[in-house]
């Protein structure tokens, strides 16, 4: 029986990930489902940044590098 994701090691997520991803390139039948999930919860651990930190206003307009008169 498998260990679920969230309960690994960051090590041995990581490790996991890899090798499941390896699988699944070599066309193993079941490998990709589960080197998906694995690769979402490294993302869900070590992702540092969301989208709710973003700002909503826009940029302001540049200065444009020549002057019209």
């Amino acid at each position: 029986m498998m260990t679920e994701p969230g309960q690994l090691t960051d090590e041995d997520l990581l490790e996991r990930a890899h090798q499941l991803r390896l699988l699944a390139l070599r066309g193993h039948a079941d490998a990709r489902g589960l080197a998906h999930a694995h690769e979402r919860e490294v993302r869900r651990r070590f992702s540092g940044q969301t989208t709710m930190s973003a700002t909503l206003e826009p940029t302001p307009p540049r200065k444009p590098f020549w002057r019209f008169w």
